[in-house]
């Protein structure tokens, strides 16, 4: 089934390689939402469409999130304002399915083995991360925050799953409200990765490949 999705920051280098990734392994229809939509050409326009706003423009980011399916968001800046606008005009217009880009270490999670020194704790740079995933996770939208660590433009995809955390509206459902996902890798996380990521979640095959992956780890 075909799937319309937003993706926010589409002229970012992760908003780039997910886009690729879209084209190439579904049927997708992808809205391009980035403040320098010249820079997305060609575009190809039986399947996507360029939208020029800025993220902190309400009737602009409503205009585009309305009527699509999921929004991804990987963004650079102000990452809790930006979060809480994003959160805000889902809301208004009736979207629930946000996938956001944060940062490995924002809870601390990231072991001495692998360098806790990237841990917020240790690294204040990763607080306007932290920001943004305190602001989606109070949202009770259906989201997943994705939490890499260092990028790289290989072809890779050398990395281990750590953590799951799947909250519950309902306690006494199954129903999956709010997804975390870390990760950690022997030197770094390729772009490439990280799209697959973020494909194998909207097609709904991340729980098989969690099982082979998730290491119990402090999330």
């Amino acid at each position: 089934m075909m799937t319309k999705i937003v993706i926010i920051g589409a002229t970012g280098s992760v908003g780039r390689v997910a886009r690729q990734m879209f084209l190439e392994k579904t049927n997708d229809e992808l809205t391009l939402f980035s403040r320098r939509p010249d820079r997305l050409k060609p575009v190809d326009s039986t399947r996507e469409i360029a939208v020029s706003g800025d993220v902190m423009n309400a009737s602009e980011l409503d205009k585009v999130i309305s009527g699509q399916d999921v929004v991804f968001a990987s963004l650079t800046g102000n990452l809790g304002k930006m979060a809480r606008a994003i959160v805000e005009s889902m809301k208004r217009v009736g979207v629930n399915r946000l996938i956001f880009i944060t940062s490995m270490g924002i809870y601390n999670e990231i072991p001495a083995s692998v360098g806790s020194s990237g841990n917020l704790r240790s690294n204040p740079v990763l607080q306007t991360y932290r920001d943004a995933a305190d602001v989606i996770e109070a949202s009770g939208l259906d989201y997943t925050i994705i939490r890499p660590g260092w990028f790289d433009s290989s072809n890779d995809t050398d990395y281990e799953i750590i953590g799951l955390l799947t909250k519950k509206s309902n306690p006494n459902t199954s129903h999956q409200r709010g997804i975390r996902i870390a990760f950690i890798f022997k030197n770094y996380f390729s772009l490439l990765s990280l799209a697959s990521i973020s494909f194998l979640i909207l097609g709904g095959r991340v729980p098989q490949y969690w099982k082979k992956s998730v290491r119990n780890l402090p999330l």
